[in-house]
């Protein structure tokens, strides 16, 4: 008779383990659901979000991240224009979005184009940090353009672009 208790268990056990196993990957459905309606991520940030809940062990995160493409919850695409118009409005330039993405895991190609597909002119941009920072007059001296000059490159701006805004 002890036996036939022992079988019992362990068959409700692994019973146990399958409805454990589905209530985790329904559990990181609904956390990376909850991570996507408060702002667009990029698969890789999504991941690692993913990876630091306890219960995402036993989950199949690649699969559930082909899910979410599939569904359109969560894209790449979206994610990169949305996170080069914020970005731009915080005044920073082309080459530190596009360093930014790449840290975030979205393709190099894909950088780019959203970079170029993005409606800014540069030199403004650039411009109007500068004088944010230094106001209105030009630098006067070889130091005083120095300082400008690693201010805007900092801030991501391209060297000539960092040249014509900082010259007279």
């Amino acid at each position: 008779m002890p036996v036939v208790l022992r079988s019992q268990s362990r068959k409700k056990k692994t019973v146990l383990t399958k409805q454990n196993k589905l209530d985790d990957v329904s559990r990181c459905w609904k956390s990376a659901i909850d991570y996507l309606s408060r702002r667009e991520h990029s698969r890789l940030e999504l991941k690692r979000k993913l990876q630091l809940k306890p219960f995402s062990e036993s989950v199949d995160l690649e699969g559930l991240l082909d899910r979410l493409l599939e569904s359109n919850y969560q894209s790449d695409e979206r994610y990169a224009e949305s996170f080069v118009r914020s970005r731009i409005i915080k005044g920073q330039g082309e080459n530190k979005i596009r360093q930014q993405l790449l840290q975030r895991g979205v393709d190099s190609r894909l950088a780019d184009r959203s970079i170029q597909e993005a409606d800014v002119n540069w030199w403004d941009l650039a411009e109007k940090q500068r004088e944010k920072r230094f106001g209105e007059a030009y630098p006067v001296g070889r130091d005083a353009q120095a300082k400008q000059s690693r201010f805007l490159l900092s801030r991501g701006f391209p060297s000539y672009i960092v040249r014509e805004v900082t010259q007279a």
